[in-house]
């Protein structure tokens, strides 16, 4: 058995309201609200970046899976907003955590899907034989331009696996990924803010995609939507992936766990991840899930999962991400807001 023995989850405390952005811009909040159901999202703080969230969330892991850190042999980050340009966020985080030094570390992008490719390429190590335990991350503080349709989803947060095959928690069923070439969205380097083609963003990008790789994944199981006790997809606002999941099959129940979009918006690489902690933190022995992510560029990666007894060991273990996402709000400004996103920068 192969899967998920530790997962652990970060978000920050700070939020912004999408009325106080829209006030910003004289746009209409409502009709923001209701396109986008959208609510409000994270906001990292001024001493938060993809690597603190990563180790924060990593830390929870550990915390779950009880195990020595030195036992993990790979330790794999994707985001889309690494602090460094050629530094790698893992040497940080092993220093931070007591893993290592003789240990794989590297970090992944691919838009929103680089967390998902992290925990396929640790959980396909840990299945080869390579090592006893690896660790994947999606972690991202996202960027969006001021006044950009972006700028209202674009949030902080992430999600960390450890994958191993002793107690694990949630086994991995099957796995499909779905690529092609498809600029829907991009940073070239340099560029602080991405860009995006709005009429690419549905199809033939994100829609195309997840549900390519959801299809050909419930073709390979052998299941239908219906065995599923979960599901959780990409999620860039609130709609996207309630229109995907209904195309799949899948129902408003089925997705509802997962689906915290409207209260943290867009995390980037942590998006389905965070879902799929979101689900951990409640589903019981036996339960499937099924979760697909999504990249700009444009890929998905599809996981299905079957939740073991050993759940119910170490989900209390750690803090869980409704109590995040719910308690202990600290609600900024769009002034506050852009001091801390760095949107204004003050000549020193």
């Amino acid at each position: 058995m192969y899967g998920i023995v530790g997962y652990g989850s970060y978000l920050p405390r700070y939020r912004i309201k999408v009325e106080d952005i829209a006030k910003q811009w004289g746009a209409d909040a409502n009709a923001l609200k209701r396109g986008l159901l959208l609510y409000e999202k994270t906001v990292p703080g001024l001493d938060e970046d993809t690597i603190t969230i990563s180790v924060e969330a990593a830390r929870s892991a550990l915390q779950r899976a009880k195990i020595d850190p030195q036992k993990i042999g790979a330790v794999y980050i994707g985001s889309e907003s690494h602090p460094y340009a050629v530094k790698p966020s893992g040497t940080i985080l092993i220093d931070a955590l007591g893993i290592g030094p003789h240990v794989h570390v590297a970090s992944y992008e691919f838009a929103c899907k680089a967390g998902s490719e992290a925990m396929y390429v640790a959980y396909s190590l840990v299945k080869a034989g390579e090592m006893d335990y690896a660790l994947g991350i999606g972690a991202d503080t996202s960027q969006g331009a001021p006044g950009d349709a972006l700028e209202y989803s674009a949030s902080a947060g992430g999600a960390a696996f450890i994958m191993g095959k002793e107690k694990v928690v949630a086994e991995i069923l099957f796995t499909h990924s779905y690529t092609s070439d498809t600029p829907d969205f991009w940073r070239r380097e340099h560029e602080f803010y991405p860009r995006h083609a709005g009429r690419f963003t549905g199809e033939p990008a994100y829609f195309k995609h997840i549900y390519n790789s959801g299809k050909s994944l419930l073709e390979k199981s052998g299941m239908i939507p219906s065995d599923f006790q979960f599901a959780v997809f990409h999620m860039p606002n609130g709609k996207f992936p309630q229109e995907v999941g209904k195309k799949l099959g899948f129902t408003k129940e089925q997705m509802e766990v997962g689906w915290i979009v409207p209260w943290m918006g867009n995390t980037y690489s942590g998006s389905s991840p965070t879902g799929l902690a979101a689900i951990l933190d409640v589903a019981k022995p036996g339960d499937k899930i099924f979760m697909v992510s999504f990249g700009s560029g444009a890929g998905s990666d599809g996981f299905i999962f079957q939740v073991t007894d050993e759940i119910e060991k170490v989900r209390n273990l750690a803090p869980k991400l409704r109590d995040m996402l719910d308690n202990d709000k600290i609600y900024l400004d769009y002034g506050q807001y852009a001091k801390f996103r760095k949107k204004i920068i003050l000549n020193e």
